[in-house]
């Protein structure tokens, strides 16, 4: 197996993992939380590096990202094994399986760049589980993608810790992190971590200069008070900017929670309506294929730029970052330098 990295060796063949928030200390033959980095003989090893379980050509837009290269490919890698424990994860059946499954296969940091150049991606997202956990396969690929012209995309929870980001930051161009609530008590309850680690992380990877965009998962009865979603919009605005992207996604009942109702979709077009009451410039509902809160508009004169229905993308009254109705500057990420 590949040794990890950001951990220490202590006594008694123990180790201290310092990749997430967590900060597991594990001991021999033990797993940390995430349950695929290992400690054997007092050495820890990152045992999903170059284990993948699902790979993938998706429109950019599935990850979500509406502002990062639209229109575009992203090829896709997921493994097994998740830092946190959600219980209404909609990836349950491999971000809680164990490391037993005989459907992982082998794919080289080499061969994943390899396979996203000859499907015609502009970019590589890790995704469909936690890509903290995995850190040293992304690190890896990521700079190998970065050489040949790919973006790289972390469709991730935002529970990794600074040492941890600030290595990914020389290959990482995009952070789309799920801020699940803006209640610690939810985080603790309904997730098995905590809300400071992931606002830090979301804010310094801004300051790192990655391109940012926030998903919630809008929970009736959870996490869909007013009161906790404009505290949610403030803290993006004072920390990430008005032109950071904000999705607003539809909850389906799923996993253990089950006996969770359906998002009505009144409730998040009130959600939607009062970021852009607050400045979000760009404010996004999800899983409501073919709303018209889908699309872009221009924030100087409200002209619809960018189109889309599901993943079908059009770009309309839009030259390079220019309005054509106004002249408004829209804020994405148009290429990779």
């Amino acid at each position: 197996m590949h040794e990890a990295r950001l951990y220490q060796k202590l006594e008694d063949d123990t180790v201290h993992c310092s990749l997430c928030p967590h900060r597991c200390t594990i001991k021999e033959g033990r797993q940390g939380i995430c349950g695929v980095r290992i400690n054997r003989g007092g050495t820890l090893y990152a045992a999903t590096f170059g284990k993948v379980i699902a790979e993938a050509v998706d429109p950019i837009e599935k990850k979500p990202l509406y502002h990062f290269l639209p229109g575009t490919l992203s090829y896709s890698l997921g493994t097994i094994g998740c830092n946190f424990h959600c219980a209404h994860c909609q990836n349950w059946q491999i971000s809680q399986q164990t490391l037993e499954m005989e459907s992982l296969r082998d794919i080289s940091p080499e061969q994943g760049v390899e396979r996203a150049i000859r499907s015609g991606s502009a970019s590589i997202a890790w995704t469909y589980n936690e890509p903290t956990i995995w850190h040293e396969y992304p690190l890896a690929m990521g700079e190998l993608a970065r050489q040949k012209g790919l973006g790289t995309v972390y469709v991730t929870n935002g529970y990794i810790t600074e040492e941890g980001l600030r290595e990914l930051a020389r290959m990482l161009n995009a952070f789309r992190v799920d801020i699940k609530s803006f209640s610690d008590a939810f985080y603790r309850k309904v997730c098995g971590g905590r809300l400071q680690p992931v606002l830090d992380a979301t804010a310094l990877a801004k300051e790192l200069g990655m391109h940012v965009e926030t998903v919630t998962l809008v929970i009736p009865g959870q996490n869909d008070s007013m009161e906790e979603m404009e505290a949610l919009i403030r803290w993006v605005l004072e920390n990430l900017g008005p032109d950071t992207p904000m999705h607003f996604t539809r909850f389906h009942p799923d996993y253990r929670m089950l006996d969770a109702r359906p998002t009505e979709i009144r409730a998040l077009e009130k959600i939607y309506e009062r970021a852009k009451e607050l400045g979000v410039h760009y404010p996004y509902l999800g899983n409501v294929g073919g709303h018209p809160y889908e699309s872009t508009y221009c924030p100087s004169c409200g002209s619809i730029v960018i189109e889309r229905s599901g993943y079908a993308v059009r770009i309309r009254g839009l030259e390079g970052h220019t309005c054509t109705e106004c002249g408004g500057r829209i804020e994405y990420v148009s290429e990779i330098r």
